[in-house]
C-alpha cells in the first residue's frame, strides 16, 4: 500500500523548523542536502543561499517528513496560505498530548485537544512556523491512520 509522506515548503527556516519538529517526536534525519550540496557549473548557488535546505527528512513512525527552502529566484512561499494539513495519528491519549503540546507551543491552537463529537481525541493547531498540523488518536484504529485525520 503506498504511503503519504508530507513535504512542506520553508523560507529559509526549514533546518530551524525541522530541529523543533525533532525534539517533539524524536528520532534523526535520515537526510540533510544543502544548496551548496548540489552546486556547480551548471546549477550555480548564491552565496547567501549556499547553506539553505535543499532536501530534509525526518522519519516519524513508518512515515517521513520532508522539507526544503524554497530559493529566492522563485519567489516566498506564504506560510499564512498554506491549504494543506499535516496529520498525526497518536498511538495514546498521551502519545497525542504530547505531540499537541510540543508543536504547538509558540503557535495558534484553532481547535483545542479534547474528545471530538466524532468520537476521537482530536485537535488542530497551526505551529509557529505557519504549519497547520491535526492530531488525532482514536481508540477504534489502535496503532493506523483514524479515517479523521
Amino acid at each position: 500500500m503506498p504511503q503519504i509522506n508530507p513535504h512542506i515548503n520553508f523560507n529559509g527556516n526549514a533546518e530551524e523548523a525541522f530541529n523543533f519538529y525533532k525534539s517533539v517526536f524524536g528520532g534523526e534525519f535520515a537526510m540533510i542536502m544543502r544548496f551548496k550540496d548540489m552546486s556547480g557549473p551548471e546549477h550555480p548557488v548564491a552565496a547567501h543561499e549556499a547553506n539553505k535546505i535543499m532536501h530534509i527528512a525526518l522519519p516519524i513512525g513508518n512515515n517521513i517528513l520532508m522539507a526544503n527552502d524554497v530559493p529566492e529566484s522563485m519567489g516566498p512561499t506564504n506560510e499564512n496560505e498554506n491549504r494543506s494539513k499535516i496529520s498525526v495519528s497518536a498511538a495514546s491519549r498521551e502519545e497525542a498530548d504530547h505531540i499537541f503540546n510540543g508543536l504547538s507551543a509558540g503557535g495558534q491552537i484553532e481547535y483545542p485537544i479534547g474528545d471530538s463529537p466524532w468520537g476521537s481525541y482530536f485537535g488542530m493547531f497551526r505551529d509557529k512556523y505557519g504549519i497547520e498540523w491535526m492530531v488525532d488518536f482514536d481508540p477504534r484504529y489502535k496503532g493506523q491512520a483514524s479515517p479523521n485525520g
